[in-house]
């Protein structure tokens, strides 16, 4: 269970949430403009450093209470939480595999949300495959640094991230593919470009890009942990983390689904009565409250089992699977609740029904989690 401490953050989370961000998001949503003001107090909310432990920020919060703040977050505008997960993702890499220089140089910053991070996983050609990324650097000996090229896409936070966490080829010849990945942390260089924003169905305010690099060079140093070939490992020990997160945002996307088809079903009436009363709106709430309810209590489940130090990719891969499935499903359902009402822009449920399939495709697709559960299942049962 959480502590004390921990709830009221929650609460304070969940109080902002209902009185800044809620009354107005549709709107904001609709201009398409990056929500700077909401960034801001969440950086004064310390929300930025929810993963970052001493001497860096100010302990770090518990793997369940940052999934219980990540779902109230998107409770409000899956965008707020998706702000914060992969710079959550790049805080966690640095404090497991970082040297203790990287580690001074970026986490106070980041604790702060000073310094804003995201990674760079997926490439135009690649999709799910990481190990067949091209994008690679080849270490200038004379000079002491790496030389990058390649491209990456659909890179969250490209555009305000000061340092991206960038996985590639350090030795594209190496067998298995995975030993020769490493990551870099690569700041705006020369040669390093957002070449452009990916123009989206939802998952508005916030930027999704390509990145391009052409003989962008960066110190050694630069190189996660200081060890070549490693980063294929460390970023799957990262990517718990990240499903951690959009599984809260998938279930912060249902619970305000539900929240509103609820609301509405009271206020709504048909045939001199209430719509909840007639059977089959009624049926459609309860399905959709108890399939919320089972997609938290395995998000849940996984941030535990996560804080007891077990390995959690089946689990976070379970919880991620289902509650983005949930997502989907409890907004459009929400959408029928509504009935024309909920095909009006001037409606949530459209923006909940926008929002919710990302989280089916990013951060590995649901039929990649399968593999990794199918995988994991049997590791941990042979016969």
């Amino acid at each position: 269970m959480i502590s004390e401490e921990e709830q009221a953050m929650v609460d304070t989370v969940a109080a902002w949430i209902d009185a800044e961000v809620k009354p107005t998001v549709g709107e904001f949503e609709k201009s398409g403009q990056y929500p700077t003001d909401w960034i801001d107090q969440m950086k004064e909310m310390g929300i930025f450093g929810l993963a970052i432990a001493e001497p860096w920020g100010y302990g770090g919060v518990s793997g369940e209470a940052y999934a219980m703040i990540a779902a109230e977050l998107a409770r409000g505008w899956m965008t707020l939480a998706g702000a914060m997960g992969g710079h959550t993702v790049v805080a966690k890499l640095l404090q497991l595999y970082g040297t203790r220089e990287q580690q001074d140089k970026y986490l106070p910053g980041m604790a702060t949300g000073e310094i804003r991070a995201t990674m760079a996983l997926t490439e135009p050609g690649g999709g799910s495959d990481l190990q067949a990324m091209t994008t690679h650097a080849d270490f200038d000996e004379a000079a002491g640094e790496y030389v990058i090229n390649g491209a990456k896409t659909w890179i969250t936070n490209a555009r305000k991230a000061d340092v991206t966490a960038l996985l590639l080829k350090t030795d594209p010849n190496a067998q298995p593919r995975h030993s020769g990945i490493s990551i870099l942390l690569v700041e705006k260089v020369p040669g390093f470009e957002v070449s452009r924003d990916l123009p989206k169905l939802g998952y508005k305010g916030i930027e999704s890009c390509e990145l391009s690099f052409a003989d962008a060079r960066v110190p050694a140093d630069a190189l996660l942990g200081g060890v070549e070939g490693k980063g294929f490992a460390q970023m799957m020990k990262g990517l718990e983390t990240g499903r951690l997160n959009v599984a809260a945002r998938s279930v912060g996307v249902a619970q305000a689904a539900l929240d509103d088809a609820v609301r509405y079903a009271q206020e709504r009436e048909s045939m001199g009565k209430p719509i909840w009363k007639h059977q089959a709106v009624g049926n459609l709430l309860a399905t959709m409250a108890t399939k919320t309810e089972a997609a938290r209590q395995l998000l849940l489940h996984a941030a535990r089992t996560y804080d007891a130090g077990g390995r959690v990719d089946m689990e976070a891969g379970m919880a991620k699977l289902y509650a983005s499935e949930v997502a989907a499903e409890v907004a459009l359902d929400a959408i029928r609740v509504h009935g024309g009402y909920g095909y009006s822009t001037e409606y949530s449920p459209e923006r909940y029904y926008r929002d919710a399939p990302l989280m089916i495709v990013g951060e590995g697709t649901n039929e990649i989690q399968k593999n990794v559960i199918a995988g994991q299942l049997i590791k941990r049962n042979t016969i």
